[in-house]
């Protein structure tokens, strides 16, 4: 037996040990996905009517035709799509509409922003707009920390700037993709025992 071959063999027999529990991967991902589209969806739905400026005005939204329809399919799929995540129901349909959501808020909201969500002047993702939200930021500090109470308002967390750029979207895209070619799960998705009653399991 080569080297290669014994140090091989023993990993090969870990990874098989642990097989039944590839299922636990997509179960993860469903149940991070799910409350970030619910909320959104759930936002979408209670000010429906600001959401529908937003996807049909062209001067400060979006400017998309049948801003009603656009904003209800949007709001329905993030909302109702969530839940099928939760249940494991219908995952590699309904994440294709998601995936399609994801991409046209990339492109659309988030894209001229760059990819970072929050701005970071010393990241090698920062763009010059990320490195001008630096001053900023220094800027507002100084005002707080000689006219607020800034120890108080930073207790929970330190003050960001929020750049609003793709990242959020595009990481909620390709682990919606990666749902689309596992779909549920194995035992942990109504999708795994429906198919298993129906015989479709290979």
């Amino acid at each position: 037996m080569s080297l290669l071959a014994s140090l091989y063999r023993p990993a090969d027999q870990v990874l098989r040990s642990v097989q039944p529990l590839d299922g636990l991967a997509p179960l993860l991902m469903r149940l991070y996905l799910a409350p970030v589209l619910m909320q959104a969806g759930w936002n979408k739905l209670m000010a429906f009517d600001d959401t529908v400026a937003w996807f049909g005005n062209p001067a400060w939204g979006l400017g998309l035709p049948m801003p009603e329809l656009m904003a209800a399919l949007a709001a329905g799929t993030e909302f109702f799509g969530a839940w099928l995540l939760i249940f494991g129901f219908a995952v590699r349909w309904v994440s294709i509409p998601l995936m399609f959501i994801m991409m046209i808020a990339a492109l659309s909201v988030h894209w001229e922003n760059g990819w970072l969500a929050i701005a970071d002047a010393s990241s090698w993702l920062a763009n010059d707009r990320v490195a001008d939200s630096a001053e900023r930021l220094e800027a507002a500090r100084s005002i707080l920390q000689e006219h607020g109470h800034y120890d108080w308002l930073t207790g929970r967390g330190s003050f960001v700037i929020l750049n609003n750029g793709i990242e959020f979207a595009a990481t909620y895209f390709l682990m919606l993709l990666s749902l689309f070619f596992t779909g549920g799960g194995r035992y942990l998705s109504l999708d795994y025992w429906l198919a298993r009653h129906h015989g479709l399991l290979r």
